[in-house]
C-alpha cells in the first residue's frame, strides 16, 4: 500500500517492481477505496497516508519496519538494508516521521495519484475484478 501522489512512494512502488524478480509483492493506492478500508480498519489515517503498509507472511509492517521488511523479502543484495529493523524503535519513528511528514515538500507530490503502467496492472490488488 502507497501514497500514489507521493513521488517517493511512487519511487519507491517503482524500484519494488524492478528488484521484486519473484513478482512476490501486490499493490494497492492508499488513495483507492480498498486503501481507505485498509487504513481505517487499522486506526490509521485514511486521508494523510504518513506510512506505507506491507504485509509480508501475514504480518502487517508500518512506517521504517515496512521498508526493512519488503528489503528482506526480495532478497540480496537489498536483503542487507533490512538490518534497518534493529535500530531502536524511537530512532526509527524519529527518521521515518521526519520523512513522512515533509515528502511532499521534500520530493514532490503528483497532481493526480500515479496509475500503473498496463504490464503492471495485473499487480494492483485494487484493480483486480472483485476487489474490495
Amino acid at each position: 500500500m502507497f501514497d500514489g501522489e507521493c513521488v517517493l512512494c511512487s519511487g519507491f512502488f517503482r524500484f519494488i517492481t524492478k528488484v521484486d524478480r519473484a513478482e512476490r509483492f501486490c499493490f494497492a493506492h492508499a488513495q483507492s477505496d480498498f486503501g481507505h478500508a485498509l487504513y481505517t480498519a487499522l486506526g490509521l489515517s485514511s486521508d494523510d497516508f504518513e506510512t506505507n503498509l506491507i504485509l509480508v507472511d501475514g504480518r502487517i509492517h508500518t512506517h521504517l519496519d515496512s521498508f526493512a521488511a519488503a528489503m528482506r523479502a526480495v532478497g540480496w543484495p537489498w536483503r542487507a538494508l533490512g538490518a534497518i529493523r534493529f535500530l531502536p524503535r524511537p530512532l526509527k519513528s524519529f527518521l521515518y516521521m521526519r520523512i513522512a511528514r515533509n515528502r511532499y515538500a521534500i520530493f514532490g507530490r503528483y497532481d493526480t495519484c500515479m496509475m500503473p503502467d498496463p504490464s503492471l496492472s495485473a499487480r494492483f490488488i485494487d484493480r483486480k475484478e472483485g476487489a474490495p
